[in-house]
């Protein structure tokens, strides 16, 4: 339903997720080949998209992270813009930054951070990737 208004509404969604923004990641799975789409809240950093795999806090990462450590060429629909990235994670330095660039727009990330116990959030970075098509 989420994905329907985000799609109807270029980007715009209300309810408890009015003034979030949201992309739709698309991604297939490392497993099964099927083709899926979820909508995350992501923030701009230049022409990259960050998106977190938070997973409300639980111990694992969520499945759609797995599938882009698998396929990373993927794409993401952006307000009304369908975009072919390349997704990549985040390590040391830029991490940091960009952990810090995300908790200060996101407070409730530290509290997820504290639910997910031992394990890291994942930053991933969906860059452009001008040499695939969009789906």
């Amino acid at each position: 339903m989420i994905i329907a208004e985000l799609r109807a509404n270029e980007g715009r969604v209300g309810g408890m997720w009015e003034g979030t923004p949201l992309l739709l990641l698309h991604h297939t799975g490392a497993n099964s080949g099927v083709s899926r789409v979820n909508p995350i809240t992501y923030l701009p950093d230049g022409s990259r998209y960050l998106i977190w795999a938070s997973n409300g806090g639980a111990p694992k990462d969520p499945h759609w992270y797995f599938n882009l450590r698998a396929d990373p060429n993927t794409s993401v629909e952006v307000g009304s813009e369908t975009i072919a990235v390349v997704a990549a994670e985040a390590a040391g330095g830029e991490r940091e930054r960009l952990w810090a660039m995300a908790a200060e727009r996101y407070p409730q990330l530290i509290e997820v951070a504290h639910k997910a116990g031992s394990r890291v959030i994942s930053l991933i970075t969906s860059s452009p990737n001008p040499a695939i098509e969009p789906e």
